[in-house]
């Protein structure tokens, strides 16, 4: 049984994929936050803390790596999962980001929802 405690960050500028993360973490009994932007995202951390981060690579007001950065500095711990249509796992800028530890893993868009979930059960596991 998952800790009732389990919160989410949804960081994404369109509106339809945080309600379709949402809607699967929610399914599966997690609670998340949505944020569609970089200011607004880290508005959320300073008021809550987080399982585990959703990050879109771009963002209207800034880079996903680059608001990935400052996520680390408010909280170094949290596993940071890039969600990405812009972004392919075998990017440069993504394999140096997932090799230094600034995000824990990545998805491609579009995804499964099983993507999603098994993300959930490994960040669980850690």
């Amino acid at each position: 049984m998952r800790d009732k405690e389990e919160l989410f960050l949804i960081v994404d500028d369109e509106p339809d994929m945080c309600w379709a993360l949402a809607e699967i973490l929610k399914k599966n009994g997690h609670g998340s936050e949505k944020a569609l932007s970089g200011q607004e995202a880290l508005a959320l951390l300073e008021r809550n803390r987080f399982t585990l981060a959703f990050l879109d690579a771009k963002l209207p007001d800034v880079e996903g790596l680059d608001l990935a950065r400052r996520i680390r500095e408010i909280d170094p711990a949290i596993p940071i999962v890039m969600v990405s249509g812009y972004f392919y796992r075998d990017d440069l800028d993504v394999w140096r980001a997932l090799r230094e530890g600034l995000i824990s893993g990545f998805i491609g868009k579009p995804f499964l929802n099983e993507e999603i979930l098994k993300t959930v059960d490994d960040v669980s596991r850690l």
